[in-house]
C-alpha cells in the first residue's frame, strides 16, 4: 500500500458515504485513525451534526440551537469541538502513520484554522 495514497469519495447528501467509510474501515486489517460525521435529529428533523473518532470521542459541531458567531446555514458551529476531538484524532493518525479517516471536508470543517493545518 501507497503510504502518501490519497482517496477522496464524493456524493451527495445521504447517498451513503459515511456508511461506506465505516463499512470499509471495519473490513480493513489495518490501524486507522480519524473521524467521521453524524447528523443530530430531533423529532426527525436534522438539527446539527456531531465529530465522532474511530475510537468513539464525540464532539458536537453544529447545532441549530447553538448561539454562536461563526454559522453556516441556519447552524451554530462549535469549532473547538472539532479541534479537541477531531483534529485530535487526525493529528495522533498522522503520527502514528495509521491511515487517517476525514469523512467531511466541508464549510463547516475549513472555518477551522486547526483542522486545515492537519
Amino acid at each position: 500500500m501507497n503510504l502518501n495514497q490519497k482517496i477522496l469519495l464524493t456524493g451527495r447528501p445521504g447517498s451513503g458515504k459515511t456508511t461506506l467509510i465505516k463499512r470499509v474501515v471495519d473490513k480493513l486489517s489495518l490501524p486507522a485513525g480519524g473521524f467521521y460525521t453524524e447528523e443530530i435529529r430531533e423529532g426527525g428533523q436534522r438539527v446539527g451534526f456531531k465529530i465522532v473518532t474511530l475510537t468513539g470521542e464525540e464532539s458536537v459541531l453544529a447545532h441549530a440551537d447553538f448561539e454562536a458567531e461563526k454559522r453556516v446555514g441556519k447552524y451554530g458551529l462549535d469549532l473547538s469541538g472539532l479541534e479537541s476531538v477531531g483534529v485530535a484524532a487526525v493529528r495522533r493518525a498522522v503520527a502514528a502513520r495509521h491511515l487517517v479517516i476525514i469523512d467531511e471536508i466541508g464549510p463547516m470543517e475549513i472555518r477551522s484554522h486547526s483542522f486545515r493545518g492537519a
